[in-house]
Formats: structure tokens, sequence, C-alpha cells
């Protein structure tokens, strides 16, 4: 099963990023991916799997975004998964 989502946006809004038509599109896509990882609505795998792209690349592609690829879990977290190593 897929979906789309259409948004509506002016066209000043790609021309301001210097992008058109499907470069917008993408770059809307993978930053709605990345702000949902960041939230940590959303795994490394599954947003990578939506992009059609490994979880090693997706990992790579947040630090373009200035995204920790260590994602929304808190310290606690972090030191259950290093005790569980």
């Amino acid at each position: 099963m897929s979906g789309n989502i259409t948004i509506e946006y002016p066209e000043f809004l790609a021309n301001s990023l210097r992008m058109k038509g499907r470069d917008f599109e993408n770059e809307m896509k993978i930053t709605s991916l990345v702000k949902l990882y960041e939230l940590g609505k959303l795994s490394s795998g599954t947003a990578a799997k939506v992009l059609g792209i490994s979880r090693i690349d997706f990992l790579d592609l947040l630090a373009k975004y200035k995204v920790s690829s260590i994602g929304a879990f808190d310290i606690n977290d972090i030191n259950e998964d290093i005790a569980n190593a």
C-alpha cells in the first residue's frame, strides 16, 4: 500500500531555495523524514526504506541536516543500550 500527499506551495518558495519542481518535492520528502526521525517518531530504517536508500546512507544524510544520528533518545536510553551491548 502506498499513498500520496499533496502540498500546495507558492512557486517563490521553491525559487528561494534555487530548486525546481521535482527537486523541491524530493527535498520536502527528505526533510520531512529527517524531522520525523529527529522527533523520535520514525526509525532510521523506516526513513531509509521510504527514501529507497540504505540505513547507513540515511544516517550519513542526517549530518547534512545537522541532526544527530542518535535520534531523540534520552541519556537513560543510551546508557541502557551501552549496558546491553
